[in-house]
């Protein structure tokens, strides 16, 4: 399921949004570069890079229409220097189009994350760097469990046969490697511990409910839905955490010179 609540996403994505500016602040930029936001959402950080970017552009991607529709509005005021693009980053057909990929809070949402970074490697130029972060290593696993344990209740169980969870959350180290073997050279990765506390009870569980399980929630009918997340949040511990954790990926393409 490719579609967001877009109105609620932009909301409610303030853990996403800081963590994403701490990405951005280490992004150096001349200021005429052309960027791929690659998963650009609502738009909201996608804002700050065009701020930096005077003389440059932003292709803001993202497969979801909702959430391109609400960035488009969000965006209006940059004009021709943000094109917007809906596309599913396994399928992205771009050839040396960009400077620096930059992104955040999506790659965990492809599962093939090989194919990933072999598209994301042939978008960039010559000496194209990739910035970006996702969830990785046990990223939400203390609250995973907790929702397992909610969907093989009886009530629920029925709903959830064949169910895979619809995320990658690699390691550092398993990263490295996917990056290296896409081409990448002065590639870093590493895990950042980054748990969200939630002062109150109806935002976690709407959180939960437009954000984290939002595929699991479209798998259960109407009535089921609230009765579900009411199961899942009277099983969390308080306070109200959100065991989350980020993979930081960086890398360069440097094309080496054939012999003649």
């Amino acid at each position: 399921m490719k579609e967001w609540d877009a109105t609620a996403y932009h909301r409610l994505s303030g853990p996403q949004t800081a963590w994403g500016e701490r990405i951005l602040a280490q992004l150096e930029l001349r200021g005429d570069e052309t960027v791929l936001d690659a998963g650009c959402g609502t738009g909201r950080l996608t804002e700050k890079l065009l701020e930096r970017l005077p003389r440059g552009r932003v292709i803001a991607l993202d497969a979801s229409t909702e959430m391109l529709r609400a960035a488009r509005a969000n965006l209006e005021r940059f004009g021709d220097r943000v094109s917007f693009l809906e596309a599913d980053l396994s399928e992205l057909d771009l050839d040396g189009a960009v400077d620096v990929v930059f992104s955040t809070a999506t790659f965990h949402w492809v599962l093939d994350h090989g194919r990933l970074f072999a598209n994301l490697y042939r978008a960039l130029r010559q000496d194209g760097r990739l910035v970006a972060q996702c969830g990785g290593g046990p990223n939400t696993k203390g609250v995973m469990e907790r929702v397992h344990t909610v969907m093989a209740l009886p009530s629920f169980a029925p709903y959830f046969e064949g169910y895979v969870d619809p995320w990658e959350f690699a390691d550092a180290a398993t990263a490295a490697a996917r990056l290296a073997t896409a081409g990448f050279k002065d590639v870093e990765t590493h895990l950042v511990e980054a748990p969200t506390v939630f002062e109150d009870e109806r935002t976690y569980w709407e959180f939960l409910e437009k954000v984290i399980l939002r595929v699991q929630i479209e798998r259960l009918p109407e009535d089921l839905r609230t009765p579900f997340l009411d199961e899942v949040v009277g099983r969390v511990p308080r306070p109200l955490v959100i065991d989350y954790w980020r993979l930081n990926l960086f890398g360069r393409k440097i094309l080496t010179a054939r012999a003649t």
